[in-house]
């Protein structure tokens, strides 16, 4: 079922979007992966599913589950849900278990989605599943998605950029992270994906100098193929 959901999804993208996609050799080929979007529109998911060619497994607020039909194509597709607001054990332990399978974890480490199109303070729980499993993180920036509804009005397909950057790891001090670390390694990860963004959508984390690389630790650059046709993405901005 997940296979046929995916056919669908890739159909409905190809003739609702017209995407420009930078950085796709950021993503590694084989292994577990957390692939981090900026969640400002509600293609942001479906998109990283579609456009990313490796299994991605979504995570999706609980609310989402509870509708009919819809919560079971979820499930079908392989998502989900996610208690927002608390420390959801459940989705902890299915998160685990989706990069123990090596697979593709899509995350939005703001929690939620904006309703202002900018960045929002992003949450522990990224930075914990990453120093938790040791696995590499890639930023993903879906810029232009505010202007869909529009363009369907039109029958036009929707014109978006999206950008890739450089896969990182977080270094992890010792084996119990304290609160004030998870802080800072979550400040890191959200510089990185405002690097990725425009000026006006980077939001609480609009002033780069303020941004620390104490725990990132960048993943070689391997002499791979790209996963699929892409531009390559600038490395990231300094300060």
């Amino acid at each position: 079922m997940r296979r046929v959901l995916h056919i669908i999804l890739r159909f409905l993208i190809h003739i609702l979007i017209k995407p420009e996609i930078e950085g796709l050799e950021n993503v590694p080929r084989t292994g577990p992966v957390l692939l981090l979007i900026s969640h400002t529109n509600f293609l942001d998911a479906p998109l990283a599913c579609a456009l990313v060619p490796r299994v991605v497994i979504p995570m999706g607020k609980v609310e989402l589950f509870r509708i009919p039909l819809f919560s079971q194509v979820l499930r079908w597709y392989g998502a989900f849900p996610v208690r927002r607001g608390e420390v959801d054990l459940q989705a902890f332990r299915s998160s685990f278990h989706a990069l123990e399978q090596g697979h593709v974890l899509l995350m939005a480490p703001e929690g939620t989605r904006s309703r202002h199109g900018r960045l929002q303070q992003g949450k522990h729980g990224t930075a914990y599943i990453a120093t938790r499993m040791d696995v590499p993180l890639v930023p993903m920036a879906i810029i232009g998605g505010e202007h869909f509804y529009s363009h369907l009005s039109q029958l036009r397909r929707t014109p978006l950029r999206i950008v890739l950057g450089p896969a990182f790891r977080l270094r992890k001090p010792r084996k119990v992270v304290r609160r004030e670390v998870l802080h800072q390694m979550t400040e890191e990860i959200m510089y990185q994906m405002a690097r990725l963004l425009p000026p006006e959508r980077r939001g609480a984390y609009s002033d780069l100098s303020k941004a620390t690389e104490e725990y990132i630790v960048y993943e070689p650059v391997k002499p791979e193929p790209a996963l699929g046709r892409t531009r390559r993405v600038a490395p990231a901005i300094r300060g």
